[in-house]
This record gives C-alpha cells, structure tokens and sequence, in this order.
C-alpha cells in the first residue's frame, strides 16, 4: 500500500489546500517524504457532515456487524506486514520489537471490542415491569444506552499506533456506535495514512455508511478547534499534553452545545516505598525502578517520575541501586525534535531548582533527539512547599523526595494532584501503613498497583486508566480497557412503548440474548 500524503474523507482520497508537512525521522532530524497537503476548515466540514449523516444508520447496526468491522480492521492492519512497522519506526524512533508489540495491542484491543459489542453488557439492557395495580401506577419503563454521535479523536505522538488512528479511543467509539473523524498527529502522518486506509476499506467492505470514518491532516490548533468546534461532533478523545488537552475543553465548553473531551494528559506516577519493603530490598527496587523509568525513553504517560520514601540508611541504598543502574543506561531518541526539547528545559529547570540535586545520569546524548536519563533528588519539606517539582517532566526523569517520618510521607500523598497511577512498594510489615495511605491514593490515582511498576498498561476488562485532574479531564472514565466504550454512550428511557417500536435490546423475548436487568435482578432469557 502506497502513501500518498493524501487525506481520507469518507471513501475519498483528498490533497488540502492549506500547505504541506513531511514527517521527520528524530534519530536523524531529516524529513521524510511523501509531502502531505494539509487540510482546514473545509475538509473538517465535509468529515464532519458525512458523519453526522452516517450516524442514525451506524449506530443501529446490529451487534454482529460491529463487531465483523472491528475484526476486519484488525485484520487489515496485520496485513499491511512490514512496510507499517518500517514506517512507524522511521516517524517515530520507536525500535521495531516495540512498535510489533504495539501492533498486537492495537490488533488485540480492536478484537476485545468486537467481544464486548456481541455481549452487549454495554448496553445496559433495564427493564421495569409495569405496575398498574400499584399507587400511583408505574408505567412500563425500558432503558438501553446508545451511542452519543460522532466523535473527534486525536493521535497521540507517542504510540502512533495504539492511541492513534485505529486506537483505543477509535476502538471504543466504532464499538459504540459512533462515527470517527481523526486528526493525525503530525509527527507520524505516514503510518497514519497506511492504517487510515485499512479503515476505510473496512468501512467499504463491511458496507457501513461513507461516513463512519475520515483522517483529518492539519495544523493543530487550528484543524483541531474546528473539528472540537463542528456542531456534528459530540464528544472528544485526546492524549497527550495538559496544554492541549485544556486548549480542546475550553473549545468544547465555548460550544453553543458544550460536550464532553475525554483528554489524558499528565501524571507523574508515584511510587511510594514502605519502610519494610525497603529493608529488605531497596538495591532490588532501586534497579527495577530505573528499568522502568528508562522504557521507551521514559515516553510512557505512566512513567514513574515521583519515588517517596522514608530517609536514611535503606533509602540511601535504593538511591545507590538506582543512580549505578542508571550509569549504564544509554541515550534514546525521542519521538520528535519538540518533545526533546522540552525534555532539555525540563531537567534544566529542574535542577535549577534549590534544594534539589542531581544524583546521577544515564550515558551522554551524542546524536539528535537522544536524550540522556536523569535522577533528581530532594527532601519533602522542598517539594511540599515547590509547585514547579510536581511538573511532569515527558522523559526519562524522576524525583526522589526523602520523608522524615510517616506523617511526612501522608502529607506528600495528600498534597499531589491526581495521577494516571500509584505505586506502594511494601511487604507484609507495612501493611498498617499502606491502609494510612489507601485511602488517599484512591482519591488521587485511577490505578493503584503493589509490588510492580506502572509502565506497562493491560488491555483487559478490569484496567483503568484514568484519574482526577490533571491525569485526565474526567475521572470517571479509562482510555485502556472494555470500559473506555462507555464514553461515548448515552442512556435513553423507553416508557410505554407498543412492542413493535422498543429497540431489540429490550424487546420480550430477549432477542439478542443479552443479560439484562429485569425488576432489579440480572436475569438472561
């Protein structure tokens, strides 16, 4: 399959008129070709109104049918072979063995839908038996939840794959119902353009409405507040920083119809080690650690960039562990020329700061885009009293701040904002304490995790991967995982309908052979 540099609207291939981009390879800075012709406000119209046109259709698809469309995505993806993955790693610098297991989870995340959608659990299937005997009378009352229209996701710069054009964000709205229009990241237009068109294959053979699918490529503020902004779009999925995550709410609640942006953005992943755990195996922890903090060029939003601990003589060790274990890390390229250069400012600022210090680095930086591992270091009265120290720094950087006691280590818990993760390092001693600290870090982190290291997100029925602000724009949702499909759902009430109207989630007789909550028991007939 060719890449054109050409846009996708619908079941058309379109060249903008609003200038042109070319990828960039950021282990050499040298662009790549083809150019791609940037679209505007037009192209955001055109994608926009075929979706709302394609919605009513889409959306009553049957649940076999959605999930053959995920299912032939994903096929299709696999099928592109090498060329996707030789392509993704010229845009990105990800190494191959990386972007093939991003490939499976992408794959596997598109046919973990396709299972969701034939159970049909997330349609929420209620039924209220009517009570006409009953003072007052109670009228026949059904609910299912539908889909909530289409919706804008946004490629994420760094898995150009799994949280990009066919990503969870994709995955989740297709298995609702929705109608997708996405914003290629620019920093991977070609791997975005060799998935897009497997998509809109699959819409052509899986005969779904033209407008189920269209890849927007633009300038980012400018595409991306029109295509926020369109009155078609009716929710939002983001991932990436805390500024452009706030620029896409703030379009969206300036709407004459505000929606909702489900926008992942920042987190400094805490890991909390417990004085016992500590003990026994600080060196052990502190090794583990820098693996984790170094992965992907520590470019994963649940990177551990925050270590608490108890000061003295095991954190001294862990410190010890960490820094040697670090000493031989080398330099890693970075996704894109920007993203380095804010990880440069960030570790200068950092260390910058007083009361901080640099306990160790990884290798040098010798080539473009490479960044060098860093390690800081301060005590808790610092980071308690330094807004700038919660700052995520996207990279391969971390902060240890040394606690006298444990009231010190609940007061840092209580002070941070909320998080993608927490992590509480512990042994069977420290239990008594981790109680102390659960409660708090239910209410900060959307994942809590005990004896392992946040890097590394499971796509499965139970993941969570949300929290409180900053971590995202609304807690109450996961961007990873069977639940993410419940954003971009709505519940509507059928009261007293004549059988031949109801919707066939809940019609007598079960026709789809859902599990369904009837009187308020679950019951499958």
């Amino acid at each position: 399959m060719n890449i054109t540099g050409e846009m996708l609207i619908g079941q058309s291939s379109v060249r903008g008129a609003e200038g042109t981009l070319r990828a960039i390879n950021p282990a050499t800075n040298e662009k790549i070709g083809p150019d791609f012709r940037v679209g505007g406000a037009a192209e955001v119209d055109r994608a926009c109104t075929l979706a709302q046109q394609a919605f009513d259709i889409y959306r009553e698809t049957t649940p076999q049918q959605r999930a053959e469309f995920l299912e032939e995505i994903a096929n299709g993806i696999l099928a592109l072979g090498p060329a996707l993955i030789e392509r993704a790693a010229q845009e990105s610098g990800l190494p191959t063995a990386r972007l093939e297991g991003e490939r499976g989870r992408t794959v596997g995340q598109l046919r973990l839908f396709a299972t969701v959608v034939r159970a049909g659990n997330h349609l929420s299937a209620t039924l209220d038996s009517a009570l006409p005997d009953r003072t007052p009378p109670r009228s026949d009352l059904r609910l299912r939840k539908i889909a909530i229209g289409p919706v804008a996701v946004f490629g994420a710069s760094n898995f150009p794959l799994a949280f990009s054009v066919a990503g969870g964000d994709t995955a989740a709205a297709f298995a609702a119902g929705c109608p997708v229009v996405v914003k290629t990241h620019n920093a991977h237009p070609g791997t975005s353009e060799l998935v897009g068109r497997v998509i809109q294959q699959a819409v052509a053979t899986c005969k779904m409405p033209e407008g189920v699918f269209s890849l927007i490529i633009g300038n980012g503020n400018e595409v991306g507040h029109a295509l926020v902004s369109h009155p078609a779009i009716k929710a939002v999925g983001f991932t990436g920083s805390r500024q452009g995550g706030l620029a896409l709410m703030r379009a969206a609640a300036q709407r004459r119809e505000p929606i909702p942006v489900y926008a992942e953005m920042s987190s400094i992943n805490p890991m909390f080690l417990l004085p016992h755990a500590l003990a026994a195996r600080a060196s052990q922890i502190g090794s583990a650690f820098v693996d984790s903090l170094t992965m992907g060029v520590g470019q994963f939003c649940t990177n551990p960039g925050l270590v608490i601990g108890l000061a003295g003589e095991h954190l001294s060790q862990f410190q010890e562990a960490a820094s040697h274990a670090l000493q031989a890390k080398a330099a890693g390229t970075m996704l894109t020329p920007g993203i380095h250069s804010a990880y440069v400012t960030g570790v200068e600022r950092m260390s910058a700061v007083a009361g901080v210090t640099t306990l160790g680095q990884g290798l040098p930086a010798g080539a473009p885009c490479a960044a060098q591992a860093t390690l800081f270091a301060t005590d808790a009265a610092t980071f308690l009293a330094t807004g700038q120290l919660e700052d995520e720094i996207f990279g391969p950087s971390s902060l240890i701040v040394a606690c006298q006691n444990e009231e010190e280590m609940r007061a840092v818990a209580e002070h941070l904002a909320g998080q993608l993760t927490a992590t509480l390092q512990l042994d069977n001693e420290d239990h008594a304490l981790a109680r102390k600290l659960l409660p708090t870090l239910e209410r900060k982190a959307g994942r809590i995790l005990v004896n392992g290291y946040p890097t590394g997100v499971e796509v499965s029925y139970a993941m969570v991967h949300g929290g409180p602000f900053p971590a995202t724009s609304d807690s109450r949702s996961t961007s990873v995982g069977a639940s993410a499909i419940d954003r971009f759902l709505r519940p509507v009430c059928y009261q007293d309908f004549p059988a031949d109207l109801l919707p066939t989630a809940v019609q007598d007789g079960n026709p789809l052979g859902l599990t369904r909550l009837m009187d308020g028991n679950l019951i499958k007939l």
